[in-house]
């Protein structure tokens, strides 16, 4: 059986989007690597076909004529991130050939019969899903790095017309009674780590509407967030010092003292009412700490969505107090190595999406993970009041 119209519609649309990123890039600035934890944006365009390719000729037909010269450039443990810019054809080339690859790859899923078809990845449409998702991580990724780009080219002149001006936080919140809830995802749409799907038991907890604000967030700022160690971990102040951290990432000030921040598209004016992203789980810690609540637990963030009590779920992801780690049951699909070297305890959940996140990947199950000092993904925190 082929792969149904609607899913070759969404395919192409995202495979469209994130070629549409590199339309106004030049070739140097597609290789440049703008941040130690990103790769250059040219990586993840090349990336996203590697692994299109991987899946549907080499691991499905057994047939790696696409992926055998590649493996060693777009294999993340083949090539260190600060290589694989230089290493990179031209950007008009590498456009071009993806087009054509796309192309061939789309008649191939249209036009698939048996034993092709037959074969177990393509059961209710799971690698096209897979590769979709794949499409959309990496979209966001090279938003990101697009981020960073704007960050080290902003010249700090920038002046609001609105300056942005703190606010005390708002407490409203919601109650979840104690009880048992269901957690997890749909098995053909979700990735193994969002699987089985499973009862827990959850105490009762209120948790606060809306993420917490720009305005909001400068009110920690100013009332010496970021200068009093009680409100940090012990971890998290020694990162703080070792770094000189005292905004977000994307915040910036300019010579009058006025803050501002920055998009891919360069300086903006922060909205006072708008999720503020860019801190790391240590700062959503600090903040928690002195606002005197703390973060969710991701099951709470998924019980309390699927409820429909949150508001502004798709501004920023949403820092979670616990790590990741494996469901009951749990069963590493379709590969050993997508989500069980992060059970290391040292990731941290985020629940949600940001402003940047594909319809795709947007769905209550879904666990995004990061080490507790990353800030340049577009993070933010909701608070859990006792």
């Amino acid at each position: 059986m082929s792969t149904s119209l609607a899913t070759m519609i969404r395919l192409r649309a995202v495979q469209n989007k994130i070629r549409n990123l590199f339309e106004d890039l030049d070739d140097n600035s597609y290789r440049l690597q703008f941040h130690p934890d990103l790769s250059p944006a040219g990586w993840h365009l090349g990336h996203c076909m590697f692994i299109e390719n991987y899946w549907l000729h080499e691991v499905i037909q057994k047939n790696n004529k696409f992926t055998r010269d590649l493996a060693r450039l777009y294999l993340p443990e083949n090539c260190p991130k600060p290589e694989r810019g230089p290493k990179l054809p031209r950007l008009k080339k590498l456009l071009a050939d993806i087009h054509q690859q796309q192309d061939e790859n789309d008649l191939m899923l249209i036009e698939m019969i048996p034993p092709l078809s037959n074969h177990p990845l393509f059961k209710d449409e799971y690698i096209e899903n897979f590769i979709i998702q794949h499409y959309a991580q990496h979209y966001e990724t090279v938003q990101m790095v697009f981020n960073q780009m704007a960050i080290k080219r902003d010249k700090r002149k920038h002046q609001p017309r609105q300056k942005l001006q703190s606010a005390p936080l708002c407490r409203n919140a919601e109650k979840i009674p104690a009880d048992e809830y269901s957690i997890g995802g749909e098995s053909n749409m979700s990735y193994d780590n969002e699987l089985p799907q499973h009862k827990v038991q959850l105490n009762s907890f209120h948790i606060s509407q809306r993420p917490v604000s720009n305005a909001e967030y400068l009110h920690f700022m100013e009332h010496k967030g970021y200068s009093t160690e009680n409100f940090w971990s012990k971890e998290g102040w020694q990162w703080r010092e070792q770094n000189s951290i005292n905004q977000p990432e994307h915040w910036q000030q300019n010579e009058q003292g006025d803050w501002y921040g920055i998009n891919y598209q360069g300086a903006y004016d922060l909205a006072a009412d708008e999720a503020v992203y860019g801190i790391s789980y240590y700062e959503a810690c600090a903040y928690a700490n002195w606002a005197a609540a703390r973060l969710p637990h991701e099951h709470e963030w998924e019980t309390a969505v699927r409820n429909n009590l949150l508001h502004n779920t798709g501004q920023v992801w949403e820092w979670c107090s616990n790590t990741f780690y494996p469901y009951p049951e749990f069963k590493a699909f379709p590969y050993d190595e997508y989500s069980k070297p992060w059970f290391d305890d040292q990731h941290y959940v985020l629940r949600g999406a940001s402003q940047y996140t594909r319809p795709e990947i947007r769905r209550a199950s879904f666990r995004n993970f990061f080490n507790a000092d990353k800030r340049h993904i577009f993070a933010g925190l909701r608070l859990v009041f006792e």
